[in-house]
């Protein structure tokens, strides 16, 4: 009997994970699953990093010490709203051996139609970070044309504050966040020593 896991998460308060911890353990009974644990993460945003949401990084660990074989989820928004966040986490799950079930979309990364569906997803995840690239890019040939010089008080514009607060929230880290935007370690420090609701 395969070992199973359901991860469940809703937003507020005002929501419940009943619904989609009923239909998870029907699917479970039906393929005969064996469920060795159940993590729920309640008033929780998927946009919020791993260390926010303690069910979700409890699992992560369950994973990693080999208690479990796959991982059932109502829908794909429930493990995050970020292309990057969801394609590293897969590329985790993968390299550990782990399957995924997401129940609304269908997708069962142990067959071959699940794998293609998330190296698509890896694809537009790249594609979302290129866009970041070329954006700032632009912004500083921009501010160059007009004659200013380019140096802190450039690099650190509010486009680029938004974006570094955006790739921490997925998960990189700040030498990553750097290469990224092409800024230096101490501005990517300097961002994120900022009150984010002012980025």
């Amino acid at each position: 009997m395969e070992k199973v896991v359901i991860y469940s998460r809703v937003s507020t308060t005002h929501q419940t994970t009943e619904n989609q911890l009923s239909v998870l353990n029907e699917v479970c009974e039906r393929f005969n699953y064996q469920i060795v644990d159940t993590y729920i993460d309640e008033g929780i945003s998927g946009s919020k990093g791993r260390e926010h949401r303690k069910e979700f990084d409890r699992m992560c660990k369950d994973m990693v010490r080999g208690k479990f074989h796959r991982i059932l989820v109502w829908d794909i928004s429930r493990l995050g709203r970020s292309l990057t966040h969801l394609v590293e986490f897969l590329n985790e799950v993968h390299s550990i051996g782990v399957h995924l079930y997401i129940h609304q979309s269908g997708i069962d990364t142990s067959t071959p139609t699940g794998k293609m569906m998330f190296q698509m997803i890896g694809v537009f995840s790249e594609f979302e970070r290129e866009m970041i690239r070329e954006r700032v890019k632009v912004g500083l040939q921009r501010v160059k044309s007009k004659g200013k010089k380019l140096g802190r008080p450039i690099t650190l514009t509010q486009d680029v504050v938004r974006n570094v607060w955006k790739l921490k929230d997925e998960g990189l880290s700040n030498r990553k966040i750097s290469s990224e935007l092409n800024i230096s370690h101490v501005s990517v420090g300097n961002v994120l020593k900022l009150d984010r609701h002012h980025a």
